[in-house]
């Protein structure tokens, strides 16, 4: 499937070697302001290239949007945008033309598809999350209207975990760095001289939800965003709230009490029963070292056979940097889309529309 979301949807195309990635965002309400600096702030900030800390592909990442747009204004219809690939390197991967790489999507592709194509993999690229991003930021333009913030930040690379949680750092930070942010360069650094990669875990916050944003059994609002989020490439566990850690606590412990003026704690992250509690929804994404490591390893080919490989190419040193981005794109997408498929969770709210 290539289309995220029930209301508020978001369909992507195109290959990491291709001409161009792009999507078409659609059930997007008329009548917003469209700040297409924002959007392409939000692209420069995954953009490849920018610094020592990431691929050295070097793509603008320019956002061309085709449709959707009147006078600056979303017109309800369809959005449709492209971003042109201008810095691939295909002879890179010509050594992978008949070889699996490790800890890819190389092997399970093929077997689906049957067609390999070795050119930085093709559609299972991470390069595709750059439409994500773009489609993300158009949810942000909706849920600013709604005075609904998502943010989030590196909190662990590698054992070197977060100091602090210095939101304003994150900001200005090259990794997003929530903390420690010399510590995790000098780690980064090493491994990259080592050729070899890192994993990385990163925080988001989304404020501002009302109560009542999610379904309250097959499309729960934490459910909604643990399967986002580790639809994004590298992501290997989601937490939300206390997470793994409410399995180590009591009930006394885990519960959220509450007085008159509302909750005295948040281990829930923002969550109860599937929706959204009205407290701040807490999230852990948990990434993987980069599998494009330039060591030599054991793979096969495509007739079965054990062959050695080293890799070629330019590669991010861990994926977890540029993936914190994403991960802000994608809680964007599920909450702008829950929003929208509130707006008819009762009669009291159809009333309001319609008398």
């Amino acid at each position: 499937m290539n289309t995220f979301g029930h209301k508020l949807t978001l369909t992507t195309f195109g290959e990491s070697h291709g001409v161009a990635i792009g999507g078409v965002v659609d059930g997007f309400p008329a009548g917003i302001k469209i700040d297409v600096d924002f959007i392409q702030n939000e692209l420069d900030k995954r953009r490849p290239g920018k610094n020592k800390f990431a691929t050295a592909r070097d793509e603008c990442d320019r956002v061309e949007i085709f449709s959707g747009i009147f006078d600056g204004i979303s017109t309800g219809t369809p959005i449709g945008f492209a971003i042109f690939n201008q810095n691939q390197k295909s002879n890179d991967y010509e050594n992978l033309r008949e070889i699996f790489r490790p800890a890819h999507a190389d092997f399970t592709y093929f077997k689906k598809y049957g067609i390999r194509d070795h050119r930085g993999g093709g559609r299972s690229s991470a390069r595709e999350t750059a439409v994500r991003v773009a489609g993300g930021a158009f949810a942000q333009l909706l849920l600013n209207e709604f005075d609904i913030s998502v943010k989030s930040g590196v909190f662990g690379v590698g054992d070197v975990m977060a100091d602090e949680l210095n939101w304003d750092l994150a900001d200005k930070s090259e990794i997003f760095a929530l903390g420690s942010e010399n510590k995790m360069k000098e780690l980064i650094m090493k491994i990259r001289e080592e050729h070899d990669s890192i994993g990385a875990s990163v925080l988001s916050v989304a404020s501002g939800l009302p109560v009542g944003l999610g379904e309250g059994l097959y499309n729960k609002l934490d459910a909604a965003l643990a399967g986002a989020l580790m639809g994004i490439n590298g992501v290997k566990a989601v937490e939300i709230g206390e997470g793994i850690n409410a399995s180590r606590l009591k009930g006394s412990q885990n519960n959220d009490q509450m007085d008159s003026n509302g909750f005295l704690s948040n281990h829930a992250g923002g969550v109860l029963g599937g929706m959204s509690s009205g407290e701040q929804v807490v999230i852990k994404t948990h990434f993987k070292p980069t599998p494009s490591i330039f060591k030599s390893q054991k793979t096969q080919n495509l007739n079965s056979e054990c062959v050695d490989f080293e890799l070629r190419g330019r590669h991010d040193p861990c994926i977890g940097i540029r993936g914190s981005v994403v991960t802000t794109a994608m809680i964007r997408l599920v909450v702008a889309d829950m929003l929208l498929l509130n707006s008819c969770a009762n009669i009291k709210n159809l009333k309001k529309i319609y008398r």
